[in-house]
């Protein structure tokens, strides 16, 4: 019987980033996961050519007008897409969030909580009825109006101010005064107000105290400052600024970091004290459901509120329609592996993929059918416990009508997939072919597939891991108290690779990113501790701008700037270094201020960027290019990899150090130039750690690295796992901690929290060598880690 609708999505050409014309056929109701290790093609397969034509075409359905103010990808350079339904994208958004957003808005919980309350709650009597936006912080009708619905206010005092009152103004007592020439500014004012500023602080009046670090005055005065002799000094008008104000100023308003990151040392974090923290006005906090406030049942776990939804009393249909939704909608979360997120928790303190996962189970309540998802390592930061749950998810979604796609390195989701997408055989310019497109089985007879030799060579007996090391001292914690570890007393052994482990939420990373860094951060001062140094390599951007790139950010760009300005031709022009930066004035194209592309305005479509019609993408101007390293111009160096600038480079010791800790770690396919904006968490936690490898150092060091294999191919896992192995050869200390179990497996000693996530986690369940933890009854990851270690 002939059938009308083709099956498959298929792909003709597809030449975006390091896709070589690629052709391929996809079917079409399936789960179809993309593989290959890092820098294969695999996203640019999914997302920068399936994802991105589709958000094209429902694009091409909208009003112009409408569609400028749309964020769009842009059309992805493939020949043609045939057979592709709308789609979905659940990415891993490396931007968090603002302070305002939170798990109640990111999953529109809070939405049904606020509309049950209004509809469905008890007010106090001869109270009137609240709207639902009543029940927001985030809205002028329900946020407190001390705070602004933040919850929180930033206070300062006259000891943070003045930290040493025996100091007079003029020897900076007020210390939270600016420096430099504004600091004398102020001080000049004072003294032409008639204020002492030779005398010790603590010796002035209190009432003159008071007026200089608070008032909100602003006077104005006539100043006639007294500085160098030989220079001519002119009266000006002053005006005066009390620290206070300046401090609350700069915070709210400096768009620089380091100044405020300085204000905020003035400043104390405390709950509001009109609404304690709750955020809300005094009417909305009056009424109760369950005999609590919205504020009491936003602060408890999800699973919490389900069980007081489930056990309310019977108030009305109302209350009966709206308590079942929300517990359906709550639904999809808990199986998720998040019912110890609270609706409050802030979307800025969750990980990448809790937030996916977030989003996921709000798609799963929307109810949509016959569209692609197309989801980004949606594993990252499970525990294999926590998988098989997600695996069960992406079931219902295709069970649901839906065509799933996964770009996915976790072994057990790539066997569940239906068919599978191999993308190889290596990185960068040695990838971007598909290697396989078919049944899983299928696979397995190609033989240049890194992911073959790992998804079928661990179903036989797994490798038996090296004998554990023996440690050199500890670090003990103990009565820690934080988030939800409830005074746990943990150990940490030195001079060997531990691994901390746990269900998502059980307090792994509040344990070893802010109990253990934080007391050994304190005490790396004192005689006789072991550590001399503290290395935190987590997965935050490597810069924010695509001014910040690999070449930037390691120190490598000052040792080819230095090459390019020793050439004989810059040393004929006068040049410096300044010369061949792309960030200043000077050597850079002025057309598009060293940024290499121009935006466009297209009147009613969306500005578009192309290369910079005068450097063509180069970011320098022609006069720079014109000098040229071993035949090469300084634009050319930027876009060669880090492989090719290996050889390059080879005989210059300060840059083939850099290139080899980064080829080293697997990131050879990088280009040197390649901005800090594309890169991954897991590629940007991996340049800090060859930032490091580069340094040769010898004092003990502790290393600390959360969740490090995450993005990471198994074959990439190999390689970082030999760098840090390497470290604790070396006399080093290494902590991380991993869901991988195999990385598990290869540790010298394992601290396993749990049993469960939130309220049910924060203890130490087990700690000992591998083999000791997968013996542990009660872990959640004993049963997995042996299967990792073959026992």
């Amino acid at each position: 019987m002939h059938q009308s609708t083709d099956p498959y999505v298929r792909v003709r050409g597809a030449r975006e980033h390091n896709l070589r014309g690629v052709d391929v056929d996809i079917p079409r109701d399936a789960l179809t996961v993309f593989t290959g290790v890092s820098g294969s093609g695999k996203s640019s397969l999914a997302f920068g050519t399936l994802y991105a034509e589709a958000q094209r075409r429902y694009f091409e359905s909208v009003a112009p007008y409408a569609r400028r103010l749309i964020h769009q990808i842009g059309a992805p350079k493939v020949d043609s897409v045939t057979g592709l339904p709308p789609a979905v994208s659940l990415e891993q958004r490396r931007s968090t969030p603002g302070s305002r957003s939170s798990v109640g808005t990111v999953t529109q919980l809070s939405n049904s909580l606020r509309m049950l309350y209004s509809r469905a709650g008890a007010y106090p009597p001869g109270a009137e009825r609240l709207d639902s936006d009543a029940f927001s912080p985030n809205t002028a009708a329900g946020a407190c109006p001390s705070c602004h619905g933040i919850g929180r206010i930033h206070r300062t005092d006259e000891q943070l101010l003045v930290p040493d009152p025996d100091l007079s103004i003029r020897q900076g007592a007020i210390a939270a005064w600016p420096g430099a020439w504004q600091g004398k500014n102020l001080r000049d004012i004072l003294e032409a107000l008639g204020h002492d500023v030779d005398a010790p602080w603590r010796e002035l009046p209190a009432r003159d105290r008071e007026w200089i670090l608070f008032t909100e005055e602003q006077p104005v005065v006539t100043v006639h400052p007294v500085r160098e002799a030989e220079r001519i000094q002119r009266p000006y008008q002053g005006t005066y600024m009390s620290a206070h104000r300046y401090v609350m100023r700069t915070f709210a308003d400096s768009k620089s970091a380091s100044l405020r990151a300085r204000a905020e040392k003035f400043l104390t974090d405390s709950p509001c004290p009109v609404c304690q923290g709750r955020r809300l006005r005094p009417e909305a906090l009056a009424v109760t459901f369950a005999g609590r406030t919205i504020a009491e049942l936003a602060a408890v776990p999800l699973t919490e509120l389900d069980g007081v939804l489930a056990s309310a009393p019977p108030g009305g249909e109302a209350a009966r329609v709206l308590a079942e939704d929300l517990r359906v909608r709550i639904a999809p979360v808990t199986e998720l592996g998040l019912g110890y997120l609270s609706l409050d928790r802030t979307a800025p303190s969750l990980s990448a993929g809790e937030l996916q996962r977030l989003r996921l189970a709000t798609q799963l309540k929307s109810g949509l059918f016959g569209v692609v998802y197309v989801l980004d390592e949606p594993s990252a930061g499970l525990h294999p416990a926590d998988t098989e749950a997600l695996l069960t998810v992406l079931d219902r979604l295709k069970a649901a009508g839906n065509t799933v796609f996964v770009v996915e390195h976790d072994l057990d989701v790539v066997r569940h997939a239906d068919w599978l997408v191999d993308v190889g055989p290596l990185a960068g310019e040695h990838g971007g072919r598909v290697l396989h497109s078919g049944p899983p089985a299928g696979l397995a007879d190609v033989a240049e597939s890194a992911t073959a030799r790992h998804l079928f060579a661990s179903l036989e007996s797994p490798e038996r891991p090296r004998p554990v090391r023996e440690a050199r001292g500890a670090v003990r914690l103990s009565g820690v108290d934080r988030h939800n570890l409830r005074g746990v007393t943990a150990e940490f052994p030195l001079g060997v690779f531990t691994a901390v482990t746990g269900v998502s939420g059980s307090g792994k990373s509040t344990l070893v990113g802010q109990a253990l860094a934080g007391e050994v951060a304190g005490r790396l001062a004192e005689p006789g501790f072991p550590v001399r140094r503290l290395v935190e390599v987590d997965q935050k951007p490597i810069g924010r701008t695509p001014r910040s790139n690999l070449a930037t950010y390691t120190g490598l760009f000052d040792v080819v700037r230095r090459l390019f300005t020793a050439s004989d031709e810059a040393r004929a022009r006068g040049w410096k270094a300044g010369r061949f930066s792309f960030n200043v004035p000077g050597g850079r194209c002025e057309t598009c201020q060293g940024e290499g592309f121009v935006s466009v305005e297209l009147l009613f479509l969306p500005s578009t960027y192309a290369p910079c019609p005068q450097c063509g993408g180069a970011r320098y101007n022609a006069e720079t290019l014109q000098v040229r390293y071993e035949g090469l111009t300084i634009a050319e160096v930027l876009s060669l990899t880090v492989e090719a600038a290996a050889v390059f480079f080879a005989q210059v010791p300060a840059a083939a150090r850099s290139l080899r800790a980064l080829e080293d770690i697997g990131l050879g396919y990088l280009r040197l130039g390649q901005p800090a904006t594309e890169l991954s968490g897991g590629e940007a936690q991996r340049i800090k750690l060859a930032t490091e490898l580069q340094r040769l150092r010898r004092d003990h060091t502790l290393y600390l690295l959360d969740e490090p294999t995450t993005g990471l191919h198994p074959a990439d896992v190999r390689v970082l796992l030999r760098q840090l192995h390497g470290l604790v050869e070396a006399g080093h200390s290494v902590v991380v901690v991993e869901h991988d179990m195999d990385v598990v497996a290869g540790a010298d000693w394992v601290i396993d929290l749990g049993p469960g996530g939130g309220a049910e986690g924060g203890r130490v369940v087990a700690s000992g060598t591998p083999s000791e933890v997968a013996r542990t009854p009660g872990s959640r990851t004993a049963g997995y880690l042996a299967r990792a270690l073959g026992v």
